[in-house]
């Protein structure tokens, strides 16, 4: 049977190869000649971006600050006001099985809370510790009001010393734990600072309440104090602990509530510590009737 040749068959082809036999001098332009050659040190991805993504892209190349610089730090205030109250309002009611961390920093801790609320707790102490000492002795002969400045220093010693200084000693422990034991949840720094800075927060309202003269009240917001701030420093680094020895579990977890006790209990016997009666004067010896050393005959 006689194949039937379709008359449109190879006819582009055709063509072209006439309009090559009549121009053999026409340059030819292939496709791959149209294709934009690449920059030299630059990727295909980076070759779709306009000029902004190329600049900003470029400027995330940049080496990381270091840490002793301003601009390292810079992030860490960098927090909108509504994150700041949600996560001082978590660290009043902590809840079983939420972790402080996971639920409220979510990889991304600040500076801001924790220096303001340590910086308003040194001045609350700082204030009402004088405070209660002047409504206490108010009314009493021969006394005289003078500021103690010097307890703002103290308070401040005190109040950073415990909001960096434990929580590096802790990130350092936490670090060589888990170099040990593999499977232990891991926080950086920032983090465990952050937890402890918020955690401090419940103490400024309960400071408040030491300005009345009653030791009733001031050892029941301590407790109240000790208990919501504990829970949260707990139920956060427990996942952290969970996995490890027995022994090492009951240490950190007795070492954290024990300084956070020894920083409430410590404050409250040195700031509102009651005054030394003012104008009192001893009693005569009945038997030789002689003047107390403390008098001095006119």
């Amino acid at each position: 049977m006689a194949s039937t040749k379709d008359p449109f068959e190879f006819q582009e082809f055709e063509e072209a190869g006439s309009l090559l036999e009549a121009d053999r001098d026409a340059v030819t332009i292939s496709i791959e000649d149209e294709k934009p050659r690449q920059a030299p040190g630059v990727s295909p991805d980076e070759e779709h971006l306009d000029s902004d993504d190329k600049t900003e892209l470029l400027s995330g190349q940049k080496k990381s600050t270091p840490f002793w610089t301003f601009e390292y730090y810079q992030r860490f205030f960098d927090i909108e006001t509504h994150h700041v109250k949600e996560r001082v309002i978590g660290s009043m009611l902590p809840w079983p099985g939420k972790n402080f961390i996971h639920i409220y920093l979510r990889r991304n801790p600040d500076l801001y809370g924790p220096f303001w609320i340590c910086t308003t707790l040194v001045f609350a102490i700082a204030i009402s510790g004088n405070l209660s000492k002047f409504l206490t002795s108010l009314g009493k002969s021969g006394y005289k009001y003078t500021p103690e400045f010097p307890k703002v220093t103290i308070a401040a010693t005190a109040i950073f010393s415990y909001a960096f200084l434990v929580p590096l000693a802790l990130w350092g422990f936490l670090l060589w734990r888990n170099n040990k034991i593999m499977n232990l949840v891991s926080y950086s720094f920032m983090e465990v600072v952050c937890v402890y800075g918020y955690s401090l927060s419940i103490y400024i309202p309960a400071v408040v309440v030491w300005i009345l003269p009653y030791e009733w009240l001031r050892w029941c917001s301590i407790v109240v104090a000790l208990c919501l701030s504990g829970s949260v420093l707990v139920l956060t680094f427990w996942p952290a602990v969970k996995d490890d020895h027995p022994k090492v579990i009951i240490a950190i977890m007795a070492a954290i509530l024990v300084l956070n006790s020894l920083l409430a209990v410590g404050c409250k016997a040195y700031f509102f510590s009651k005054p030394e009666p003012v104008g009192t004067v001893a009693p005569l010896n009945e038997g030789t009737k002689t003047m107390p050393a403390t008098l001095k005959p006119v």
